[in-house]
């Protein structure tokens, strides 16, 4: 059909990204402002257990940077990131909606599908900020479904979500207590499809251990390195990336085998 116009939702599937993504225009950001959040990304992805005051120290005597704490504080709001440790933090459940308790403790987990976990990611480019969603199965690292998006709104987690139960379905779904993985919208997907909820300890991102892992794989072998100069360049690099990362990239804990042939050798 020669002069057709697909629909802005076909569009989006087809480029891997939200309905946002595709009317976006770049936020108007402070030279200042990124260079600084890049500095908190990387500091953070090294040392996930800093909260804002010792990444405020680390700035201000490791990397000679001037800043106190409230503006380290509020810049780490923004990156939607948090240290690990159990403590008051600034990523709460909504008060209304259900806590449920971390299945994983002691489990032995030895095979596909057994636990999926999902989390989400600031990624720094030169000109602005994008925000990775990923899905990962525990047992082969295989990555189900990512996505980026411009926002922080619910939209992209439970687009993918919902993606990802189209591959297959886990027994036990884990994630943090963000507002977005206790919002009800995100749990039902889950508990529709027959699997088990299970949530990190607050504050403890090394209850979910191997999408930490995760994210510091993807930035230091791709987003450092790359240092993308516009959201474009971000995502084409980065599904590039996690294409790479599950099907030719040999894992040493799979005993040098990709995620892909772990997963489906059932």
């Amino acid at each position: 059909m020669n002069g057709a116009t697909l629909p802005i939702s076909v569009q989006a599937s087809l480029l891997g990204l939200n309905r946002s993504g595709l009317y976006y225009q770049p936020a108007q950001h402070s030279t200042e402002d990124l260079y600084i959040k890049q500095l908190i990304d990387k500091i953070y992805t090294r040392h996930p257990m800093y909260g804002y005051r010792r990444i405020c120290w680390y700035l201000n005597e490791k990397e000679h940077y001037l800043i106190n704490h409230k503006a380290v504080l509020r810049h780490m709001q923004e990156m939607g990131i948090q240290a690990v440790y159990p403590r008051q933090n600034t990523s709460r459940p909504e008060p209304a909606n259900k806590i449920y308790p971390y299945l994983l403790k002691g489990l032995k987990i030895d095979h596909p599908d057994h636990v999926w976990s999902i989390d989400i990611t600031y990624i720094p480019v030169k000109t602005d900020w994008l925000y990775l969603v990923a899905i990962i199965d525990w047992y082969s690292r295989f990555v189900l479904h990512w996505q980026l998006s411009d926002t922080m709104e619910i939209g992209f987690v439970l687009d993918t979500s919902h993606k990802a139960l189209k591959v297959s379905r886990p027994e036990i779904m884990n994630s943090d207590q963000g507002s977005h993985f206790t919002s009800p919208k995100f749990t039902q997907i889950f508990l529709d499809a027959g699997s088990r909820i299970s949530m990190d300890h607050r504050g403890r991102a090394y209850d979910n251990i191997f999408v930490e892992r995760l994210w510091r794989t993807i930035k230091y072998e791709d987003v450092y390195p790359n240092a993308y100069e516009t959201p474009r360049e971000a995502r084409i690099g980065i599904n590039n990336y996690m294409n790479f990362y599950n099907h030719e990239r040999p894992h040493s804990r799979l005993k040098y085998r990709t995620p892909e042939e772990v997963y489906w050798d059932r």
